[in-house]
């Protein structure tokens, strides 16, 4: 099974390659396969890792709680600011939301959850603060993701902000309250999944000899990908800044996980 895991991975990643050369229908098409495989790896990869009780709880605290916020935020502006979604171009939507948008917090929260999650364990913080830097380190790499598909989306007319708030600079067009949500959404997130998932009996369905090399991959694919694509193959000037941001702020996670994934390899023995 994990090779289907890597088999979704691949595909994913290929689809993505492909993005910057389609447009128009295709172009969303393309974005739909982008979610839907994504989701798919991940939530396979959960299930295989983690057993699937913590799997469902992992779908619930983000695609779940992601279409409930989602709702709230396009019918209120809470807690985003105000904006609304294209139509017709994303498949079917759930009262204006497009329903793949959900799996897509799913898909982007997972590889962010367990990165995070190899750095606290290897870290010198008290295992009484786990929790606390966990949380807090996976709000940061969502939002350090957020910089990217935000960009990326709105630059394709996938969603508008309506909003009179300013943004960062070089990025006007989404303002700085979207962060903010996107900041609370992902401590909520993630609170749920420390003190839920946590709590969940792993023993009789989870694998843990399989590891988490294929979320990492997704991680490092997310981050160093989509700052090349912003920066060189994607067009609109907006990118280049948010290349930027998404670098430096998902590099929060990023930098320290390739530096400990390094540190970890010199201390194996080399078999002779």
């Amino acid at each position: 099974m994990i090779r289907l895991v890597w088999a979704l991975v691949v595909c994913a990643v290929l689809t993505q390659i492909a993005y910057p050369l389609t447009t128009g229908t295709t172009r969303d098409m393309v974005t739909i396969a982008v979610v839907v495989l994504l989701a798919a790896a991940v939530l396979v990869h959960a299930v295989l890792r983690r057993g699937a009780v913590w799997a469902l709880v992992l779908l619930g605290a983000t695609a779940g709680l992601g279409i409930a916020i989602e709702l709230l935020g396009t019918a209120t502006s809470v807690p985003f600011g105000s904006y609304f979604y294209a139509t017709d171009r994303l498949g079917p939507d759930i009262l204006g939301v497009p329903a793949i948008v959900p799996l897509a917090w799913t898909a982007g929260f997972y590889p962010v959850w367990c990165a995070v999650s190899y750095l606290i364990e290897r870290s010198r913080v008290p295992p009484d603060r786990h929790a606390v830097y966990r949380i807090a380190l996976a709000a940061i790499g969502m939002v350090g993701w957020d910089l990217y598909l935000d960009t990326q989306m709105v630059t394709d007319g996938q969603w508008t902000w309506t909003s009179g708030n300013p943004g960062l600079p070089g990025i006007p067009s989404i303002p700085y309250t979207n962060y903010l949500g996107w900041i609370l959404t992902a401590l909520l997130m993630a609170a749920i999944m420390e003190y839920v998932g946590r709590r969940v009996d792993m023993s009789s369905t989870a694998d843990l000899r399989i590891s988490d090399a294929a979320p990492f991959a997704l991680f490092l694919w997310t981050w160093l990908g989509s700052a090349l694509a912003h920066a060189v193959f994607l067009e609109g000037d907006e990118l280049r800044y948010s290349a930027i941001y998404g670098f430096c702020v998902m590099g929060v996670v990023g930098i320290p996980l390739v530096a400990t994934w390094f540190r970890e390899r010199r201390k194996v023995p080399v078999q002779t």
